[in-house]
């Protein structure tokens, strides 16, 4: 779902020891850099979206005395080549993008952090190769379904700001408003700029108010939605393009594989009132996964700025590290 707005970095400890860009084929060359001590606890960090990109503040989740972090842009992501490339870019290819970033460094385990879009990523990849795994922390559970995009842009979206939900639709005719979303992956995915900008423009302007517990602004500005100046949001049409193909996974694959997990320690940070990714889906997730702990954030909601989350994924993160063989 919608990538977090970063607070800035600074200090030497945070400066990565590593940052190249990785050729893993299919015309796909993605950046990755490294940060904390070489002889630290391997550990990967997978950003959220899909489409947003790693952050420099992302870096101090971990303990640069105790851990050899990998942080990267996944294909078509922030600082990787060529941005916004949709060919050969899918779930598997980013599973195998992390098999292929794990060997280039020499880890035989890491602990795998993600928040939203990175906890589909981190079960994904732990589903298939957990072997691998030493530890999970996820933050914001989304298992990449058409019901839980459903709810969110149809159900909880207008239930909670009936307001935001008549500005998101004003981009479409009434004809399509009864079932929006196959709409709205078309239109963000249409090459035409008067077609795709209003879209795109209204659905990253709603995730990202969706994403905050006490959002500044809680409806769209109509009349900007179709204008061709000033930045686009970044994610929309990644989003578009993997749910608009179920996130590349068969239907519930990451419950249905929830028990591949077990025997790998976990904790899962969750937003009481986080309305893009529910507690609901932290609460089914560790009823299948018996070494999975989850930890409620009161007062916040989805995004890793909210009061309390980060500090808590802080937490998770050395909590799971202290447990680790």
């Amino acid at each position: 779902m919608a990538a977090d707005s970063p607070a800035p970095v600074s200090g030497d400890a945070f400066t990565p020891l590593t940052s190249d860009h990785l050729d893993v084929g299919d015309g796909h060359s993605i950046y990755v850099e490294s940060v904390g001590r070489s002889d630290g606890i391997p550990a990967v960090y997978l950003h959220g979206g899909p489409g947003s990109g790693c952050q420099p503040d992302h870096r101090r989740l971990f303990d640069p005395q105790r851990f050899h972090t990998v942080l990267f842009d996944q294909r078509g992501a922030g600082r990787s080549r060529p941005k916004g490339l949709r060919e050969h870019n899918t779930l598997p290819h980013l599973i195998a993008d992390m098999e292929t970033i794990r060997r280039k460094f020499g880890f035989d385990k890491w602990l795998v952090v993600g928040g939203s879009w990175g906890a589909t990523l981190a079960l994904a990849y732990a589903q298939a190769h957990p072997e691998h795994v030493s530890g999970i922390v996820l933050r914001a559970t989304f298992f990449g379904t058409r019901d839980e995009l459903h709810d969110v842009f149809n159900v909880i979206l207008p239930r909670h700001y009936p307001g935001l939900h008549e500005d998101y639709l004003s981009v479409l005719p009434e004809s399509e408003r009864t079932d929006p979303l196959p709409h709205f992956y078309r239109r963000i995915l249409d090459a035409d700029p008067a077609v795709h900008i209003p879209a795109i423009r209204a659905w990253g302007g709603t995730e990202s108010i969706l994403s905050e517990v006490a959002p500044k602004r809680t409806r769209l500005d109509r009349a900007a939605l179709t204008s061709t100046t000033g930045p686009m949001p970044a994610t929309p049409a990644m989003e578009a393009h993997y749910f608009l193909h179920d996130a590349f996974m068969r239907p519930r694959q990451l419950m249905d594989d929830a028990g591949k997990l077990n025997g790998i320690p976990s904790v899962i940070v969750q937003g009481r009132y986080d309305l893009l990714c529910p507690p609901v889906n932290s609460h089914a997730l560790a009823a299948r996964w018996s070494d999975a702990e989850v930890r409620i954030v009161e007062g916040a909601g989805h995004s890793l700025y909210d009061p309390g989350v980060r500090d808590a994924v802080m937490k998770a993160v050395a909590d799971v590290a202290s447990k680790l063989k």
